[in-house]
């Protein structure tokens, strides 16, 4: 597939997946939506693929979505479905990014707004530059977070604040975000991109499947109960107790060198 509106490069077990359009602040078109899902799925089926950076061209990361783009146009006179744009696009892209088999970052460079947060809020973590910003912006237009922000934003920051990004769609800095804990942390703008390269290096090294079941296993503790969760653990560590990745992470302990895991 010949992408348009994002761009997709795999090097070193390093996947990334750029939005491509900064002449509009990289914001979700049902064009992009449809090259999502492919990008996404191609490095899912990847041999190779260790860790996903998600990011955006030019000075934004993501501005939701292209309020001007056909999906959102009335037809004969009438305002479109927006329930039916949000089944058919943004819940594939969330569940997708939940469900693929290595770990995701999200590289925020910019402003990330509306399904724009959601999509970097999906991703296992969240690295962003100091000068960018998050702002659920829905209820500016009349409408409610979507993308899976009414499930991230009370689980991350606690319903006070939650409620408070969601209703008043104040801007929040960088910084501002990781104190609250929405975000893992902001770095400098000069230091953006190296740490991103080495955060991206750093996991394509490790074992990913334990890191997928991490990220599982955290996803499930908000509605498992502790037997469950404890059920849960049992059943991830008898999975990766037999893998390769811990025979090789123990072995190389008890020979006092570093591991070479391969993701298997």
């Amino acid at each position: 597939m010949q992408y348009t509106a994002v761009q997709l490069s795999e090097a070193q077990g390093i996947a990334r997946l750029v939005l491509n359009r900064p002449d509009k602040l990289n914001s979700f078109t049902e064009v992009m939506h449809g090259e999502i899902r492919h990008a996404l799925d191609t490095v899912q089926q990847s041999p190779t693929a260790r860790v996903l950076v998600v990011t955006g061209a030019g000075r934004g990361f993501c501005a939701g979505q292209d309020l001007a783009d056909d999906c959102m146009q009335k037809v004969n006179g009438r305002m479109p479905d927006i329930g039916t744009v949000v089944e058919q696009h943004y819940k594939p892209m969330v569940m997708r990014l939940s469900n693929l088999k290595v770990p995701t970052v999200a590289a925020v460079n910019g402003i990330a707004a509306g399904a724009g947060v959601s999509l970097a809020l999906a991703c296992d973590l969240v690295v962003a530059s100091e000068s960018a910003s998050f702002v659920q912006a829905f209820s500016k237009i009349g409408l409610v977070p979507d993308t899976g922000s009414t499930w991230f934003l009370p689980q991350r920051v606690g319903m006070a604040r939650a409620m408070g990004l969601a209703l008043l769609a104040d801007k929040l800095p960088a910084a501002q975000a990781a104190q609250w804990g929405l975000i893992w942390k902001a770095v400098p703008e000069a230091e953006f991109g190296a740490t991103i390269d080495a955060l991206a290096s750093q996991l394509a090294s490790m074992p990913t499947k334990a890191l997928v079941r991490i990220r599982q296993a955290m996803q499930a503790s908000g509605t498992h109960t502790l037997e469950q969760q404890l059920s849960m653990e049992a059943g991830f560590m008898r999975e990766l107790g037999w893998s390769h990745d811990y025979d090789e992470g123990v072995t190389a302990f008890l020979e006092k060198r570093a591991p070479r895991f391969t993701g298997e």
